[in-house]
């Protein structure tokens, strides 16, 4: 299973949010550019970025985003804000190993399929999910789709994944997080990627033996060291599987 070390910025600085509340984050006071680095430098393949003003169309970080691509030293899946073929495109030539499209999945489905279709590998679908439904423009509103279709509107495309959040499920309730993304993983033929789960060591644990669950994003339990980068790649390795001897 791969690990995604998780960075999410505001206003140029590293952040997290609760409950996607972009008027209350939680700032970190460290260096984005060297902390992309040290995901690197840990031994993590790739890092997801999300910018967090860029979803408001507020393109301000975008020379920080730059600098993170070409200093991390590891592909970047980059979210927030893909809003137009021109968007997903500028950064696709700017670096982006992958491009996530969440809102613009829902508003023009078939721009999207045109997308995935010109760009294989490089498209991730966001799915996140509040009471049943997919919400867009940055889990502001209500899309009239379950998961289920919006994820089958695209699953026989070459996407590169499907990063799967939930978001009214409380951090204290892992089970239910985990029975809606397990779900979701069954009924996807692209591989989905676990996103908002992962709290320490454990949780890495029981995601490793979901079916199609293919990475875990960890960002919050970085940067409150709970978790480090080093521990998730060590625990999501596959377990050596036990030989037999013979006399």
């Amino acid at each position: 299973m791969m690990i995604y070390p998780t960075m999410e910025i505001q206003n140029g600085r590293c952040v997290t949010l609760e409950k996607g509340r972009l008027d209350e984050p939680q700032i970190w006071h460290v260096d984005p550019v060297e902390t992309a680095k040290g995901f690197a430098a840990a031994g993590a393949e790739w890092m997801h970025l999300t910018d967090f003003n860029a979803i408001e169309g507020d393109h301000r970080n975008e020379e920080l985003v730059c600098r993170i691509i070409r200093g991390a030293g590891i592909p970047v899946q980059l979210g927030g804000g893909m809003r137009s073929r021109e968007h997903v495109e500028h950064w696709i030539d700017r670096g982006a190993g992958r491009v996530v499209i969440g809102t613009l999945a829902a508003r023009d489905p078939h721009l999207v399929k045109d997308l995935i279709n010109h760009h294989p590998d490089q498209i991730v679908l966001s799915v996140d999910v509040y009471e049943g439904q997919v919400m867009t423009d940055g889990w502001r509103h209500a899309g009239a789709i379950s998961p289920e279709d919006f994820i089958a509107a695209f699953d026989s495309l070459p996407m590169a994944g499907i990063i799967v959040t939930d978001i009214d499920s409380d951090m204290t309730d892992l089970e239910a997080q985990l029975g809606l993304i397990s779900s979701l993983a069954k009924k996807s033929r692209t591989p989905v990627i676990a996103n908002g789960v992962v709290r320490n060591a454990d949780d890495i644990s029981r995601l490793k033996y979901i079916y199609n669950i293919s990475g875990a994003m960890v960002g919050r339990a970085l940067y409150r060291k709970t978790l480090t980068v080093e521990k998730a790649l060590a625990v999501a390795r596959p377990e050596p599987e036990q030989v037999a001897e013979f006399q």
